[in-house]
């Protein structure tokens, strides 16, 4: 087995996540408080993202760190530290919640470039920072923001967003158009990535349920019949695939696709996504289903 740019840091940080020590990779099961007809809580559970950070009590942006240990702003993470401040809110009513929300949204507005999009690969893909995954939990932060405020410059905020994420790849945007897909590109240049696409869509949800526009709703549909017709791509026959391509699931990105479908099955209807999410856990119920996928993802993980 070759292995390529092979740190200790790259594999300690794989092992954190799949043990579930890693802040970034809490679990997510569907979200408690979301609704199909107006914008509430988040449709994934990202609270934990809050409740098992040790620096919970303090109001700060989330912060990465590079190869050279220096700290960098990630805007997903940041995106999904606000969602689930809001989800926290929701629940307890706490002001310490609609702080930390509302710090995320400021950091939101101040980062977000003229054409709309924000910077989140400059790290580790400078030529290609820019992500549907981002834009789409960009969204669905800004129409919370405005939920809560009512202060149109969130929308408007939220509609650059959107407006940059569907433009096509090739012209700069996050979206891929093919003859018979249309796919949200968590990485622009790379395979298409499931969770990144779902977490991208959850956000085109949330923006037509604040708007109502038509256009929204059908670049909404056309997503939702991609992903149906493309699942059995994401299918190895055992378990569940990170990317379109080679890459198989961790165990926790197994169980975030699981919690995703559910969730799409109830704002769509598509019994295709229930299917899925049922035999995708049928597949983590088999030991040897689990063993299987485990050893593939460390050999993929080494070799990266």
């Amino acid at each position: 087995m070759k292995l390529r740019n092979f740190t200790f840091r790259n594999i300690r940080k794989w092992f954190r996540m799949v043990t579930g020590r890693s802040i970034l990779h809490v679990n997510q099961g569907p979200g408690k408080h979301y609704s199909l007809t107006e914008v509430k809580g988040y449709y994934n559970d990202l609270t934990e993202k809050i409740t098992k950070d040790k620096r919970a009590a303090e109001n700060y942006i989330p912060k990465q760190k590079n190869a050279k240990n220096d700290e960098f702003a990630f805007s997903i993470e940041i995106f999904q530290y606000g969602l689930a401040a809001y989800d926290l809110f929701l629940e307890t009513n706490e002001e310490i919640y609609k702080e930390k929300f509302l710090l995320m949204v400021e950091w939101a507005m101040n980062n977000q470039k003229d054409n709309g999009g924000w910077n989140t690969f400059v790290e580790r893909h400078p030529e290609h920072p820019y992500s549907a995954m981002a834009q789409g939990e960009g969204i669905s932060l800004l129409v919370r923001a405005y939920v809560l405020t009512q202060d149109d410059l969130y929308l408007a905020a939220a509609e650059k967003a959107f407006n940059f994420m569907k433009l096509p790849v090739e012209k700069g945007g996050t979206t891929l158009y093919t003859d018979d897909l249309v796919l949200l590109q968590e990485y622009t240049h790379l395979p298409t990535v499931l969770n990144g696409w779902i977490f991208a869509l959850f956000g085109v949800f949330d923006y037509y349920l604040m708007t109502k526009d038509e256009d929204v709703n059908k670049f909404f549909d056309y997503n939702v019949r991609s992903i149906a017709s493309a699942l059995p791509q994401f299918d190895n026959g055992y378990w569940s695939k990170y990317d379109i391509d080679q890459k198989i699931a961790s165990p926790f990105y197994h169980q975030v696709h699981i919690a995703q479908l559910r969730v799409l099955s109830e704002l769509t209807n598509n019994k295709t996504f229930t299917e899925f999410a049922d035999k995708w856990e049928g597949y983590a119920s088999k030991r040897k289903n689990r063993r299987k996928a485990f050893w593939r993802k460390a050999r993929q993980k080494l070799s990266e």
